[in-house]
This record gives structure tokens, C-alpha cells and sequence, in this order.
């Protein structure tokens, strides 16, 4: 087992790793940037280093400062957390080469995976359904030419996207040239890489994923599902486990689907497989995430396992002490992502000091950030501020938990999207569970 391990991340996600690692004995290893000085993990962890100033790419990007920082400090492991470095080939190779453990799968295979035309193709072989589409798009002319065959409507999408970056929606063949002009430009800008795949949109849909948990000797876990259909401009708000809209026979092609997947894959560590459910009950394989995922507490309410403890472990090669019979789901969990964002002013970013905070509590309820009463708040980074988890034994009982958790949530200083979270759980829509992906952008118009 790994006796130090440096934190690549800053937030929320940095605060919750640290805290794994303080329950397992290990030691740890934070870095900041100038403007995190006085950021929460940088005080929780036994060590700080500061990686270089407020821009991403001088510091949370920085690869070069980061190995120095972990070599520095004798850590033989760095958990990249998510974001920022999390599903970088390069940078997982770079800690191979310096004899450090990277907290997640191999540069081949978040290679294999970031690359959407290669992941398809790789779960297609494997038996997993995928959307109808053409891979590798670099000019407009073979742009159009897909565009023929795929048929209307249609999202180009970055090769090497994520986050919601790169994705453009097109509804007739002459909104196709300047919509594969701008995402190419998004996708150059944001990921390095201006090829572009297309293909067909689905409409109507549910985004339902498949947590997966894998060891170095070959164990397979999938997890109950997760549905993260309520979101804005293709950025997750809202998500619950497990999903209403799946029956048993569906969850178990599901699952199969997924074990299927990373058993081609030979994956080791915590990875989730997206997947787009229509009306019909059909499901089809989207992309698949090779890091832990923003959402991954709602997983661990209903399951009982401690996502982020096991990561460290298999990745430190110690093998699953439980088999998939030992995976039940218990109860219902919902996550609602809270945001330093102003939804009066198209949820324009917020920033300022922290003057006052009140964290809501009670039995099942669970709220994950880095904030403090004090804390100045930079803009440099994603406007993610909390995120707020409860569970219950029932779906309705859990949003009766959620709302009374959100009305207790006090936020005072910056501009938030907590009372935005419990007008959506009010909605009829969302209380009996047929919201879809467009559900926001209808509800808009």
C-alpha cells in the first residue's frame, strides 16, 4: 500500500481524497496554485507544495511542476482526482517514467478511451451497441458526406472532447458549415485536437451510466446505474441512482454491456460507461470516463462501497475483498451539483467571499465541498462549489430529504444554484422521472 500519495486537484474533490487517505493511514501531498493559498485541502493535507500561479495551465496543468512536487515530497502515487489531469495519456505515461503510481488506468488505455472514433470501435468489437455515426471528420466536404449517410438531426462532436466542450447541434445540411467551423475551433482551442466525429441525435433520451470498479486480477464490479439526464448545455446538474426508467431485464443487459466493455479493455481502477436510453428502451454506448466521476457519492450511498478507498487500492494492486453478488442495491440517493453561478443572470459565475455558511445536516445527508466561512472564492476554476447527497429508503422519500437539505444550505456572499436545485425537484417531470437530456431547453422555450 501506498504510504504518501500527492493530490493533483484543488476543491472539493482534492478534500475528499484527502479524507480517504486520512481514514487508510496514508499520508498526503497537496499542491496550489497562488490563488489557493488559502484553499481548504492545501491546510488539510499533512504537506503542501505550490505548483505556480492562478492559470490552470501554469499550475493544475503544469505536468513537469507536478512529477518535481511528488518527487519532492518521496510520494510514489498521485490521484489526479477529476478534471484537469485526470484523463491525460501523457501525463499518467510521464508518472510511469518517474517510477510513480498513476491512480487510474494506463496512458494506453485513457489513450484508447479519450479517443471517441477508437472507443467506439473497441466496445462495438466487444458487443456494445453504439450510436449510428462517422468517425475522424476533418474537413467539410467528409463532413458532409456523413452527414448524407447519418441523416438529420445530428451533434458534431470534439474527437477529444468532454465536459460538454466541442459539441454542436445540427438540425438541416445548410446550419452543417459554420456549426463543424466552430466546434472544430472549440475543440482545437479546448483539447489540442480538431478532428471531430458525427453522429446521429438521439432525441428524447435518458443519459444513464454504469459505474465500474476493476481490479489487477481480472474481478469485475458494476455498480447500480446512475441517471444524469438533467442537464444544461450538456453539463450534469442533477443525478440519482438507480434510474426509474430501466427494468430488470434492461439493467441486466446493461450491466452485461458494460463487463463486456472492460473486460476487453483489460481495465484496471474506477471508470464509468455512458450510455443514451431511448423511449423504445434501447441503449447505446457513449463514451466511457477513465477517472472517478463528479458523481460518484450517490453511487456509494446505494452501495455501501467507498469508491474512492478502492481506487487506492487496486491501484496499489491489492484485489477486490468482494465479489458482484455482494453489490445490492440499498435505497435511493440523489446528488444535486451546487454552483457558484447566478441563475437570474443565465447562471453567470460568482465569486467573492464566503460570509456566511451553514451546512445542512441530519441522518443520510451528505455534502461534499471545500468551502469555509472566510473563504474567498477565486474565478479562475469550474464554478462547482458543493455537491449536496442524501439518501433514502424510497425515490420520495429522497427528494423530500433533498429539498429539506437545500432550504437548510446558506451560502451567503456569492451567488449559488442551491434554490435553482429545489424548484427542479419540485417539477412534475422530475417527480415522476421522465425527464430527458432536452428537458431544460424545452422547459426554456
Amino acid at each position: 500500500m501506498f504510504t504518501r500519495i500527492l493530490i493533483a486537484n484543488r476543491g472539493e474533490i482534492a478534500v475528499r481524497v484527502i479524507r480517504a487517505c486520512k481514514e487508510m493511514g496514508i499520508k498526503t501531498v497537496a499542491i496550489y496554485s497562488e490563488a489557493d493559498k488559502n484553499a481548504l485541502h492545501v491546510s488539510l493535507a499533512d504537506e503542501s507544495i505550490c505548483v505556480g500561479p492562478a492559470p490552470s495551465q501554469l499550475s493544475y496543468l503544469n505536468q513537469d511542476a507536478i512529477i518535481s512536487a511528488a518527487v519532492y515530497s518521496d510520494c510514489k502515487a498521485i490521484h489526479p482526482g477529476y478534471g484537469f489531469l485526470s484523463e491525460n495519456a501523457n501525463f499518467a505515461d510521464l508518472c510511469t517514467e518517474n517510477g510513480i503510481s498513476f491512480i487510474g488506468p494506463s496512458g494506453k488505455v485513457i489513450r484508447e478511451m479519450g479517443n471517441k472514433d477508437e472507443a467506439k470501435r473497441t466496445v462495438a468489437k466487444a458487443g456494445v451497441p453504439t450510436i449510428p455515426g462517422r468517425e475522424n471528420i476533418t474537413d467539410l466536404k467528409e463532413a458532409e458526406a456523413a452527414a448524407e449517410e447519418i441523416g438529420f438531426p445530428l451533434l458534431i462532436k470534439a474527437r477529444s472532447g468532454g465536459g460538454g466542450r466541442g459539441i454542436r447541434k445540427v438540425e438541416k445540411m445548410e446550419d452543417l458549415k459554420s456549426a463543424f467551423s466552430t466546434a472544430a475551433q472549440e475543440a482545437k482551442a479546448c483539447f489540442n485536437d480538431p478532428a471531430l466525429y458525427m453522429e446521429k441525435l438521439l432525441t428524447e433520451v435518458k443519459h444513464v451510466e454504469v459505474q465500474v470498479l476493476c481490479d489487477a486480477q481480472g474481478n469485475i464490479i458494476t455498480f447500480p446505474e446512475r441517471d444524469c439526464s438533467m442537464q444544461r448545455k450538456h453539463q450534469k446538474i442533477l443525478e440519482e441512482s438507480p434510474c426509474t426508467a430501466l427494468s430488470a431485464v434492461q439493467r441486466g443487459k446493461l450491466m452485461k454491456s458494460a463487463r463486456q466493455a472492460v473486460r476487453a479493455l483489460g481495465y484496471v481502477g474506477v471508470g464509468t460507461l455512458e450510455y443514451l436510453l431511448d423511449q423504445q428502451g434501447n441503449f447505446y454506448f457513449m463514451e466511457m470516463n477513465t477517472r472517478l466521476q463528479v458523481e460518484h457519492p450517490v453511487t456509494e450511498l446505494v452501495s455501501g462501497i467507498d469508491l474512492v478507498k478502492w481506487q487506492i487500492r487496486v491501484a496499489a494492486g491489492i484485489p477486490l475483498s468482494f465479489a458482484q453478488k455482494d453489490i445490492i442495491t440499498s435505497g435511493h440517493a440523489i446528488e444535486c451539483r451546487i454552483n457558484a453561478e447566478n441563475p437570474l443572470k443565465d447562471f453567470m459565475p460568482s465569486g467573492g467571499t464566503v460570509s456566511l455558511l451553514h451546512i445542512p445536516g441530519g441522518p443520510w445527508v451528505r455534502f461534499d465541498t471545500a468551502l469555509y466561512q472566510g473563504y474567498e472564492m477565486p474565478l479562475h476554476y469550474d464554478s462547482l462549489i458543493a455537491k449536496l447527497i442524501v439518501h433514502a429508503q424510497t425515490r420520495q422519500e429522497a427528494i423530500r430529504k433533498m429539498q429539506a437539505a437545500l432550504c437548510e444550505t446558506v451560502i451567503e456572499g456569492i451567488e449559488h444554484t442551491a434554490l435553482f436545485q429545489a424548484d427542479l425537484l419540485a417539477e412534475e417531470a422530475f417527480e415522476n422521472g421522465t425527464y430527458t437530456t432536452d428537458y431544460l431547453t424545452r422547459r426554456s422555450l
